[in-house]
């Protein structure tokens, strides 16, 4: 926990896993003097209002942002655009504007043209999460040893960038900077691929005639778990990062494509040599990520989450 808040006012627009985590984890490090947020929903802002996480909930985007020195958009990537052009006037001389959409570049024209001039704009996205959302869902644990990866455009303060980047590293996170399309590249492989094939899988069991519901479900083994988890994301996220991202989506989904091609001919062909040396190679991306620190090689289900330093 620091002595000095690095921010004195952050506003919070929009309240979920993400959103919620923000607000624990601030608040764990004493990272800010006052934590203002809103929601869409009025349900939403009485709920956070019950949790005590915030010091006020309001019910606009604009009067959120209100002498705020962070504003952080935690919204579907959908949404930035005509949240941004809701608190531009509002946003206060120097403040800094980020969000932490899974989508960058999209993000990041649907924003810039409605910021001021006299802000600093400063995109981000937690590469952190779990299938859960809502007020409830966040904890101050969840970017503990996980990426948040910024893509200031062009010309942005790199005072700016810096004094972000050391808010993430604060409450846990790493911090890599990159180029917005770049970051939609990268994704496009990591995250937002493996849910399109997650939902598919889901929904291909779902639909199959010779093999029921409760089967499904009573017979599942770990990688249709996994899949399970995935494909229970929020869809209004999900449906926001494919369309804003399709371009890159859709040159990965032509790569997998190719690569499933050459595995349906191996299994026809009974060519076991193909399949092996696949499996191989893939197997040591696995251990790769288990290395670097990025996953535990224990069983997912029922792990606990890693601990963020308590309060001096």
């Amino acid at each position: 926990m620091i002595d000095t808040p690095m921010f004195s006012r952050l506003a919070l627009i929009g309240f979920g896993l993400i959103g919620g985590s923000i607000a624990r984890a601030a608040r764990a490090q004493g990272l800010v003097g006052e934590i203002v947020a809103t929601a869409r929903s009025a349900a939403t802002r009485e709920r956070v209002q019950e949790l005590g996480i915030v010091d006020r909930v309001v019910e606009s985007n604009a009067e959120a942002v209100k002498d705020a020195d962070l504003v952080i958009l935690c919204i579907p990537v959908g949404a930035c655009g005509a949240a941004t052009e809701e608190i531009a006037a509002s946003l206060k001389p120097g403040a800094i504007v980020s969000d932490v959409g899974s989508v960058k570049a999209a993000v990041v024209r649907a924003m810039a043209e409605h910021l001021p001039a006299n802000v600093h704009f400063v995109p981000a996205h937690p590469v952190a999460g779990t299938e859960d959302s809502g007020p409830d869902s966040g904890f101050a644990e969840l970017f503990i040893n996980r990426w948040c990866i910024l893509t200031p455009p062009d010309g942005t303060d790199a005072d700016a960038v810096e004094k972000l980047a050391a808010f993430w590293r604060a409450i846990g996170a790493n911090v890599e900077v990159m180029t917005p399309e770049h970051h939609d590249l990268v994704l496009a492989v990591t995250s937002h691929l493996p849910h399109l094939i997650a939902y598919t899988i889901v929904s291909t069991a779902d639909e199959l005639e010779d093999v029921t519901r409760s089967e499904v479900l009573k017979f599942s083994a770990g990688g249709f778990r996994d899949f399970t988890r995935i494909a229970a994301s929020d869809p209004t996220m999900w449906r926001d990062v494919f369309l804003n991202n399709k371009d890159a989506v859709l040159e990965m989904l032509g790569e997998f494509q190719e690569d499933l091609s050459k595995l349906t001919r191996a299994i026809r062909r009974g060519d076991g040599e193909t399949l092996f040396d696949h499996f191989t190679r893939t197997r040591a991306i696995r251990r790769g990520i288990v290395e670097i620190g990025q996953d535990d090689a224990a069983p997912d289900f029922g792990r606990k989450q890693p601990q963020l330093a308590k309060k001096a």
